[in-house]
């Protein structure tokens, strides 16, 4: 393997421990373990900041034009290729329930966002400022307020959190 090949590895196992930590710090939270909760956030963020350090390491972050489109290329791959394969496999397997659920609203999200990344891409420098609402049940990313009842996974308006 090369250093490269070492450095995704590495970016890739920092961020899935970050994502890891904060589900064990939201159950912790579930359970009244308010310390072990703050611990798995400040261990969250601490992976996160190694993340991040190797991902410029690869010098995989370009200037804000490069990055929007970056991300568009892979949200396109995501709802075209990626969850669209999962979702048949998992119908396969016959495992209809949580997993093809799970694959499915993460396939619908992944366009809006892909919509949401080419809308900036075509306002770059405008300043126009936007608020983002992201559904706490599936994802869901909007735009200006968000809707009386997600159109994705029927949640209410309430299960939506502001972006700054």
């Amino acid at each position: 393997m090369t250093t490269d090949d070492n450095l995704k590895a590495a970016f890739a196992g920092e961020s899935q421990a970050n994502r890891k930590y904060i589900a064990f710090a939201r159950r912790a939270d579930q359970k009244g373990y308010h310390q072990v909760a703050k611990l798995f956030r400040a261990v969250a963020e601490a992976e996160t900041v190694h993340a991040l350090n190797h991902l410029e390491a690869m010098e995989a972050v370009g200037d804000t034009e490069e990055n929007l489109t970056a991300a568009i290329k892979g949200e396109n791959e995501e709802f075209q290729t990626m969850y669209p394969a999962f979702i048949e496999e998992a119908k396969g397997e016959l495992l209809q329930d949580a997993a093809v659920l799970s694959f499915d609203v993460a396939n619908q999200v992944e366009e809006i966002h892909a919509g949401l990344f080419n809308k900036a891409l075509e306002n770059l420098g405008s300043n126009e400022e936007v608020d983002y609402y992201v559904c706490q049940i599936c994802g869901n990313t909007v735009e200006k307020n968000p809707p009386a009842r997600c159109p994705i996974c029927n949640a209410p308006k309430e299960m939506f959190n502001k972006i700054d």
